[in-house]
């Protein structure tokens, strides 16, 4: 995917296969443990090891490419990372959905003049589980 080369070529990272399938796994499944992205990666690289792809991702992740969730309860999940946004999880089935988070209409952050984090999670049953 064009996306993965893009994001690892506008990084002072070096373009190597496994941190393109790494990216292009993620990109696919949206948000994905480590324990199931190495199932993937294992998959077209057999010969590759856990802790290679914990490296990759702890470095995808310095560079700010990769944002680690932390779901309670749950291992850690990946995702790209792209706008500001808030994560919904769904209590049966584990998943995990974005969704927006708009601040312009909270008064009490128009006292602040710049968010550069933010970590928002709501649990609940998804519409599948219900």
């Amino acid at each position: 995917m064009k996306n993965s080369q893009k994001l690892l070529r506008n990084s002072p990272l070096k373009v190597t296969p496994q941190r393109l399938e790494i990216l292009q796994t993620i990109q696919k499944n949206g948000h994905i443990s480590i324990d199931d992205l190495y199932s993937h990666i294992k998959e077209k690289f057999p010969s590759i090891s856990l802790a290679t792809v914990y490296k990759n991702i702890h470095t995808l992740k310095d560079e700010e490419i990769l944002l680690e969730i932390h779901p309670q309860n749950e291992k850690s999940h990946f995702e790209i990372k792209k706008e500001p946004h808030g994560h919904f999880i769904c209590k049966k089935c584990g998943k995990i959905y974005d969704f927006e988070i708009e601040t312009s209409c909270n008064p009490h952050l128009s006292e602040i003049s710049e968010i550069n984090e933010s970590e928002v999670y709501l649990y609940g049953i998804c519409k599948n589980c219900k």
